[in-house]
């Protein structure tokens, strides 16, 4: 495949994807240095919050790794990575607040995550067959294959779209959480800030790069279209 101009756009969105990465980490590492005032840890923040929210019934496991948090809407269960289970420091909480956040979206079938849910099976397989039938019709100068592998992996985009706004949401409502119950202090909510926004930099970071992808497979299609 020849080096498109498109390419140079995505190297910088993968440049920044890079430095998102290194700032999820950095921005973790530096606020799990620093104990919240509640002293509360990750475990006990998201059981709080989840009774708070009428969820008695969602549990909240350990699991293995670091930054392997997640909420888990099949098994309805909230999973934090040890550092934040075990942790009281101002990442740990923000990190376990933020998963919660999931899990009160999902109650409330929040529309973007119920669309997100909803369009899990089909992106599952769409993103397994697009880049063969893309490679294939390149690498066989068939544009009707291109043209397919462009709707599938569309689909693909447009999940990562789509979990631009959850993620966001339950950021937002982390923050929330924390203040009103008073789990941290107004100066600790920078910390709580830089830790989240990080975060959330990766999932803008990966949805730009894959939407640059799209377009400029698109490009080429129209391009080889208008050629034959």
């Amino acid at each position: 495949m020849f080096f498109h101009p498109m390419d140079f756009l995505i190297i910088i969105a993968f440049a920044v994807s890079l430095w998102a990465q290194f700032k999820v980490k950095g921005n973790f590492k530096k606020w799990s240095q620093v104990e919240a005032h509640s002293g509360k840890t990750g475990a006990e923040i998201a059981r709080s919050i989840l009774d708070d929210n009428g969820l008695h019934n969602i549990p909240v496991e350990p699991v293995r790794g670091t930054l392997t948090d997640h909420y888990d809407p099949v098994s309805k269960v909230v999973r934090l990575s040890e550092p934040v289970y075990y942790g009281d420091s101002i990442a740990s909480v923000s990190v376990a607040a933020h998963e919660v956040g999931h899990a009160v979206q999902h109650k409330q079938s929040y529309g973007a995550l119920a669309l997100r849910h909803r369009m899990f099976p089909l992106v599952n397989l769409t993103s397994g067959v697009a880049p063969f039938l893309l490679l294939g019709g390149f690498l066989l100068d068939q544009f009707s294959l291109i043209g397919i592998g462009i709707v599938l992996f569309s689909f693909a985009v447009f999940f990562q779209l789509v979990t631009l706004p959850v993620e966001f949401n339950a950021s937002s409502r982390a923050k929330q959480y924390l203040v009103t119950e008073g789990f941290i202090r107004n100066e600790e909510e920078r910390g709580v800030n830089k830790v989240l926004n990080a975060a959330a930099l990766t999932y803008v970071a990966a949805a730009l790069i894959s939407l640059l992808e799209l377009l400029k497979f698109i490009m080429i299609f129209f391009q080889g279209e208008r050629e034959e």
